[in-house]
């Protein structure tokens, strides 16, 4: 069974092309074993992130990121059965929101910023599928 999982949270300490580049480069590495697909927006300390793949693997991959001190604030903003994936060109995804136009995030939030922690877990959806709408996802499978 097929499930999807967007959550928030926040950077535990500032947002570096470090930190981020770690965090990318462990779930690309992780998630292609467990057949877990989606994308991690990230904007000065916060992050939105889409996971989808089965119940199991999905709900474990959220615990260890609740764990992960890297994150604080954690948020469950939705959780589905799903029939197929969205997100499925994407071990893992990723969107600097620093360079995505600020009228696109005001038509779904109430500042030009990204906030999923203001606004709903439908919204956030819906930004994130005009990302892939508008070809703002770097790091595509082959």
């Amino acid at each position: 069974m097929l499930v999807r999982l967007l959550y928030a949270s926040r950077a535990a300490t500032p947002l570096t092309s470090t930190v981020v580049d770690s965090i990318l480069a462990q779930s690309r590495d992780h998630n292609p074993k467990f057949g877990i697909t989606g994308i991690l927006c990230y904007s000065d300390d916060l992050f939105l992130q889409v996971l989808e793949g089965g119940r199991d693997e999905v709900c474990e991959l959220f615990n260890a990121i609740v764990r992960d001190d890297r994150h604080t604030n954690v948020r469950i903003l939705s959780f589905e059965e799903i029939p197929e994936r969205r997100f499925g060109g994407w071990t893992m995804g990723h969107v600097n929101m620093a360079t995505v136009n600020p009228s696109l995030l005001l038509k779904y939030t109430e500042r030009p910023q990204l906030n999923p922690f203001n606004c709903s877990g439908q919204a956030s959806m819906a930004l994130l599928l005009e990302l892939i709408a508008t070809a703002s996802v770097i790091g595509r499978c082959a």
